[in-house]
């Protein structure tokens, strides 16, 4: 897995892929259209943002590099790579448990927040990617 060179991008599965955490200056793409959704990416070094039709979906502390964004109906599923660990941020649905899986391992359940928060700590490793899962 590598950055992502036009910040995001539209994968051959209709998934979106997006960030570049080697920048050392901030970046962003607005206006890029999905599936009839208008997505926002803001990436460099310190932090990656992504946000659809104006409401936030992803947000990782340092930046990230994420592939094959999915959300469904019960959730949501990426890959995420990065070079150090990261505090990553999704939105979900409000007051709402979700089983959450980090590269392959099961890690409990975790309950949103009223906003739709949900908040994990990623240990990154440049060059390997993690995937992550989070389902009702």
């Amino acid at each position: 897995m590598s950055v992502v060179e036009g910040l995001i991008c539209r994968e051959d599965d209709g998934t979106i892929s997006f960030g570049n955490y080697l920048l050392d200056k901030k970046s962003k793409v607005s206006d890029f259209e999905n599936a009839g959704d208008v997505y926002k990416v803001k990436t460099f070094r310190e932090i990656t943002k992504l946000e659809k039709n104006e409401m936030f979906v992803y947000e990782s502390v340092p930046g990230t590099t994420v592939r094959n964004l999915k959300e469904t109906a019960r959730g949501m599923e990426f890959a995420v790579e990065g070079d150090r660990d990261a505090q990553i941020t999704v939105e979900m649905e409000a007051d709402t448990e979700y089983s959450v899986e980090i590269g392959g391992e099961h890690t409990g359940k975790m309950k949103t927040n009223m906003s739709g928060k949900l908040s994990m700590s990623v240990e990154l490793e440049e060059g390997k990617s993690i995937l992550i899962r989070i389902e009702k």
